[in-house]
Order: structure tokens, then C-alpha cells, then sequence
């Protein structure tokens, strides 16, 4: 594993983490000790940088979800505050989902993974801890969120194919990855009004994951 600056930085400091040595094109090819090498970088990325603001770590699988090379990478942006999109969520709300038996898909290590309740397109998911933290840059609840993104990439590919899909971190008052694969294409109601159109009910998403063979 290695980390790198990004190339072509849109940010004052952009990293690039290398996922294995291996070429390996998805994440869902790592195995459970290589997720935790992933982890592991996130985390002390975190901590040697803490004086540029808050880490945003993502991942784009697939170039229609914004991936340039197709080697198996995850992205850090160091951002001087907290975005909008981390700041205005209620812990309440990610409780509520995580209490529902029909939405969740797995558990590992007291965090879920579950399909969200209320997702912007097909099989969006959430996984977060079983209960509320707000460090995801200490312990071993990080390595366990990406293993269960692994695996719920790994039940999507046997359902829809390798579709492409993006994730990312909220490090906020309850940590967790949202996870989003790309499989509807947002027109002019979800761009230009902000109301996303999702034809998938989550309960059937759950069931349909829960069920996909491995």
C-alpha cells in the first residue's frame, strides 16, 4: 500500500491511496487484512494532518462515477471545516435507520451495513456504527465499515453486474459511509430541484442484497 499527492489536485492537499500492490480493479477484490491496511492509511493520514481541517475520504469506483485510473484507490481531501453535507445530518435520523430489522444487511465488529431508508438512487447504502461515535479515525470500527463495503459490493456485482458506485466518509456526530452506486442517471428533477427519483424500494434493496450470493 502506498499513499501518494494526487496529481491533479483540486485542493489545497489531496492524497491518493494505493489499495494494494496487486491490480486489482475493484475493492471488492481485497480481502479483510488489505481493507484494514485501507483503513489504517485513512487513519494515520488523519491524525499527521489534523492541522488542515476536516478529512474527507472517498472513493470512485467506475469512470462514470468520476474514477480515472482503474486500479483500486481511495481519495483524502483535507477540507478547512466540516462541509454542509456533514454538518446539517441528525444522529436521530441514522439511529431511526439502523434500528429497522428490514434494512439492514450485515453486521461486523458493532457496525451495520443497511440500505438507506430514504436513497437518492437504487441500493444506496449506510454503514455506521451500531452506536453513535463520532471518531472514525481511532479503533478498529473503520476497518470493519470497509469490509462490509467490500462485501456489499461484492453482493451488488452478483445482482446488477460492476456497476460503478461512490462512497465516502462523514466523519461527523455519528461517523458513517455512504454508499452510492450509480446505477440511475439524474436528470433535471434531481439536479434542478434537489427531489431524487428512486424506483427501488429499500426494503426490496435489502432483501435483494441480504439474498445475492457470494
Amino acid at each position: 500500500m502506498r499513499v501518494v499527492p494526487n496529481l491533479y489536485p483540486a485542493f489545497e492537499r489531496q492524497e491518493v491511496v494505493v489499495h494494494a500492490p496487486e491490480h486489482v480493479r475493484s475493492l471488492a477484490e481485497l480481502g479483510d487484512p488489505q481493507l484494514a491496511l485501507v483503513a489504517e492509511a485513512w487513519q494515520e493520514r488523519a491524525l499527521a494532518n489534523r492541522e488542515l481541517g476536516y478529512l474527507h475520504a472517498l472513493v470512485n469506483e467506475g469512470r462514470e462515477a468520476g474514477a480515472s485510473l482503474p486500479h483500486s484507490h481511495s481519495q483524502l481531501v483535507w477540507l478547512r471545516e466540516p462541509p454542509p453535507a456533514v454538518t446539517t445530518e441528525r444522529p436521530d435520523g441514522i439511529a431511526e435507520l439502523l434500528a429497522r430489522d428490514d434494512l439492514r444487511l450485515s453486521e461486523r465488529d458493532g457496525v451495520v451495513s443497511a440500505a438507506h431508508a430514504a436513497g437518492r438512487g437504487q441500493y444506496e447504502l449506510l454503514i455506521a456504527p451500531a452506536e453513535r461515535d463520532g471518531n472514525p479515525f481511532s479503533g478498529s470500527g473503520l476497518a470493519a465499515a470497509l469490509q462490509l463495503l467490500a462485501e456489499a459490493v461484492r453482493r451488488l456485482r452478483a445482482l446488477e453486474g460492476p456497476v460503478p458506485w461512490n462512497a465516502w466518509l462523514h466523519a461527523g456526530d455519528w461517523w458513517h459511509l455512504e454508499v452510492l452506486p450509480r446505477i440511475s442517471v439524474l436528470a433535471g428533477i434531481e439536479l434542478g430541484a434537489g427531489v431524487y427519483v428512486n424506483a427501488l424500494p429499500p426494503e426490496e434493496a435489502a432483501a435483494s442484497l441480504r439474498g445475492a450470493l457470494l
